[in-house]
């Protein structure tokens, strides 16, 4: 049996009712049930500390913010996205 109801963007292309988000520490996929979760933009500021107009989106699941390993996860993540920039990635 197919489904009756489909979402369809402007031009009639059918896209998808839920795209998962995955989480930046662990790469797990991060389920629609999960309260626990969040998801950060991390504003880019230039020498002066003004806002550029840039950010970084992260996403953490319940299950490393309940170990308590949020906050040294984030360090981590951000600290492999600076060094990519350095490296021209």
């Amino acid at each position: 049996p197919t489904c009756p109801f489909t979402m369809q963007n402007a031009e009639g292309t059918t896209v998808d009712l839920y795209i998962p988000r995955k989480c930046s520490a662990t790469n797990r996929l991060i389920q629609a049930k999960d309260h626990g979760s969040v998801q950060l933009n991390i504003a880019h500021v230039d020498a002066n500390g003004t806002y550029t107009g840039a950010y970084t989106t992260v996403a953490m699941c319940g299950f490393i913010r309940q170990s308590g390993a949020g906050d040294a996860a984030l360090t981590r993540i951000w600290d492999e996205k600076q060094r990519g920039e350095l490296r021209g990635q």
